[in-house]
């Protein structure tokens, strides 16, 4: 774990270094990744069945790819009644949320008479990625769902591995609470490339969107221009903000809450106060003793954590617009104002009582958010992620006569003769009806 102070001569260089830590790259799968593709373009659910097979530790035949009906009845029979009450708690809050982001439809008259509009649109199919590796997220499963449901899309595909051929029955039960019945238990970039380009099986969609590991990663960035994505998302991360008002373990708790993700994950405490980064540091290692996640944990906050020491809290937004986290929890006297700087962050938790994990089940705001810095020019999941706009324009020849001589002349600047004469000869009609 990284240790900085803003009052160190060598502090510009150690923020640098932060800043460019590559905790997990795509580039090294590129090749993999490409290859899997291929196989799937070429031997459709031949190759997504051998890829399965292989990865996931099961015998898979294309007659198996889907979920049924019964085993998604039958996986949800098996959770407890409490659970799904808190799925559908969860489920109730995300609805609200995403239902309340849909946007109207535009309409305008300009003063040539020209009527101009934007429309709003469903994409027709969209396909969702759910992680199932080293832990199971139905949480996933409703923030990838239930906006594209706000949203009006038709058809929803979920793909999610089924590591020797066990699926959680939560993530079934979750997806049942979304309305998505077109379950696949397939994953990795195989998952993507059938989504991406269609198996006999799978049909293709015009979207995908949800997070995975480095291959899904490298494979979704490949298809993108076939289909949409929602971004390349990488290791989980959380920026807190805190000071001695706050108490270490919770904080503590915070930080490895991130970290248990994945030893790639990355969780950063900014104080204001050297004594009390001392104590979280100390709760970290006690705290690591009770997790059953522990050794993943550990190794994250060992390799890839730290506590940054700053002079006020001025300089803490400055450095945090830098590092442009996924994740922001302001634990300190009127978080607003302090959030009122931060231009920066995929999502931000104002509150000593408010850590990150109550964003990522229940808050009701997505949990699907821009990893790597990128939350410099990119946003979470919502329901725009799952619309697409039209413009419109409606005029009659009054409104061309006011606009068409300039349109003219920038044409023929361009060298674009054919579409100056489109103009030009409805305006010479105009002329000789006149």
């Amino acid at each position: 774990m990284r240790r900085l102070s803003t009052a160190d001569p060598d502090f510009a260089a150690d923020f640098a270094e932060l800043l460019a830590e590559a905790r997990e790259t795509t580039e090294t799968v590129g090749t993999q990744v490409a290859a899997i593709i291929a196989e799937i373009r070429a031997r459709g659910d031949a190759a997504l069945c051998d890829y399965t097979s292989r990865f996931d530790r099961v015998t898979m035949t294309p007659g198996r790819l889907r979920v049924t009906a019964a085993e998604i009845a039958e996986a949800k029979a098996t959770v407890p009644a409490e659970l799904l009450a808190a799925l559908d708690l969860a489920a109730t809050r995300i609805e609200a949320f995403h239902g309340a982001q849909l946007p109207r439809d535009l309409e305008t008259e300009d003063a040539v008479g020209y009527r101009l509009g934007m429309r709003w649109l469903p994409i027709d199919a969209v396909g969702l990625y759910v992680p199932g590796g080293t832990a199971a997220y139905p949480s996933s499963v409703l923030m990838s769902a239930l906006p594209a449901r706000a949203a009006g899309v038709g058809r929803i595909a979920i793909t999610v591995p089924a590591p020797d051929d066990v699926l959680n029955p939560l993530v079934l039960a979750a997806a049942d609470r979304a309305g998505v019945t077109e379950i696949y238990r397939v994953g990795g970039a195989q998952a993507i490339a059938a989504l991406a380009f269609g198996t006999e099986t799978i049909a293709p969609v015009d979207r995908i969107v949800g997070p995975g590991n480095a291959y899904v990663a490298e494979a979704k960035r490949q298809v993108f221009g076939r289909v949409g994505i929602d971004g390349i998302a990488g290791p989980s991360e959380v920026v807190v903000v805190a000071d001695a008002g706050s108490k270490p373990a919770q904080v503590a708790m915070d930080l490895l809450a991130q970290a248990e993700h994945d030893e790639s994950s990355q969780s950063i405490l900014v104080t204001t106060d050297a004594v009390f980064a001392e104590a979280v540091a100390t709760a970290v290692q006690a705290a690591l003793l009770t997790l059953p996640r522990a050794a993943i944990a550990g190794a994250s906050w060992d390799r890839h954590g730290a506590i940054v020491t700053v002079r006020d809290w001025s300089e803490a937004a400055e450095l945090i617009n830098r590092l442009a986290p996924e994740h922001l929890q302001i634990m300190i006297d009127a978080p607003e104002a302090f959030f009122a700087r931060i231009r920066h962050a995929g999502a931000a938790f104002l509150g000593r009582d408010l850590p990150e994990a109550i964003g990522d089940y229940i808050a009701g705001p997505n949990h699907v958010l821009p990893t790597g810095r990128t939350a410099r020019f990119a946003s979470g999941l919502s329901v725009f992620d799952f619309l697409k706009r039209t413009t419109w324009v409606a005029g009659d020849a009054a409104a061309l006569a006011a606009v068409g001589p300039a349109a003219v002349r920038l044409a023929e600047a361009e060298g674009l003769g054919a579409h100056a004469a489109s103009i030009a000869l409805r305006l010479e009609k105009q002329k000789s009806l006149t």
